[in-house]
């Protein structure tokens, strides 16, 4: 049997906080993600779309440690943000939600290196948990998930 999941007060903040972007169409998606993040204590800017993260890649594109973005958005969408963010040679870690992902897309998005494609929706523990395990040189102590 598995021991239960540690509870999400009890989880210690980051060792450094993480540069993330967050690009979604939902502004209260927007601000719950800001909260999650800024519990585990990093630096979050959002947009409300694909070519507003892409404009903020563009200036600096090693500036963000983590791109999250949504695979369906106005004016450009999370396929054409990540194709166009690694092309820009964006270093950094990239994180996609979506509700639906067609075999094409994900198959594309798996060719493009997102480190992680994670379904809308999700519960913030098991996002943290998951954040933690991705980065996990940035918390003090490793967070393993069985699968």
């Amino acid at each position: 049997m598995n021991p239960p999941p540690p509870a999400a007060a009890s989880l210690p903040p980051a060792l450094r906080p993480l540069r993330v972007l967050y690009a979604d169409d939902v502004r209260q998606l927007h601000e719950l993600m800001t909260l999650i993040l800024k519990r585990e204590q990093h630096e979050v800017e959002t947009v409300e779309n694909g070519a507003e993260a892409l404009t903020r890649l563009t200036g600096s594109p090693a500036g963000y440690d983590l791109l999250i973005t949504d695979h369906r958005m106005p004016r450009l969408n999370g396929l054409e943000l990540v194709g166009r963010a690694r092309t820009l040679g964006y270093p950094g870690k990239i994180i996609v939600f979506s509700s639906e992902l067609s075999p094409l897309a994900h198959e594309e998005y798996r060719r493009l290196q997102v480190d992680l494609l994670l379904p809308k929706p999700i519960f913030p523990l098991t996002f943290r948990l998951m954040l933690r395990q991705l980065f996990a040189s940035h918390y003090p102590e490793p967070v393993a998930l069985d699968t």
